[in-house]
C-alpha cells in the first residue's frame, strides 16, 4: 500500500500510474525533477566530464564547468542547449510537470 494513497481492489492501475502516484505521496518530485534536468543537462551539453557542479531553482540552470574552452563553447550554445533540455523533459515519464510552466529550463548560468 502507497502511503496516503488507497487504492480500490477492483480498479486496475498500471506501473506507470502507480509510479506517479508513490512519487507524489512520498513528496519525492521536486527531487527527481533535479535531477532529470542534471541528466539532460548531461544529455544535452555533452559536457558532463568537465561539469562541477549544477543547482537549479526557479526554472534556471546554474552550472560550473571545470575548462574555461568548454565554457566559452557552452556559452555560445546555451539557447540550442536550453531547447534540447526543454524536449528531453517533455519526453521524460519520470519527470513531474504537475505545477511547472513551460519552458522547464528557462535559463543556462554558467560559472
Amino acid at each position: 500500500m502507497i502511503k496516503g494513497v488507497t487504492l480500490q481492489r477492483k480498479q486496475a492501475y498500471n506501473m506507470e500510474e502507480v509510479v506517479h502516484m508513490y512519487i507524489k505521496s512520498m513528496k519525492l518530485a521536486s527531487g527527481l525533477n533535479n535531477h532529470r534536468v542534471f541528466h539532460a543537462w548531461n544529455e544535452a551539453s555533452g559536457a558532463e566530464r568537465f561539469t562541477l557542479k549544477q543547482f537549479y531553482r526557479d526554472r534556471k540552470l546554474f552550472v560550473t564547468v571545470s575548462s574555461s574552452v568548454v565554457r566559452n563553447q557552452l556559452f555560445f550554445q546555451k539557447d540550442a542547449i536550453t531547447l534540447k533540455i526543454n524536449q528531453i523533459l517533455e519526453e521524460d515519464k519520470l519527470f513531474t510537470r504537475d505545477f511547472l510552466e513551460k519552458p522547464y529550463v528557462k535559463e543556462i548560468v554558467l560559472k
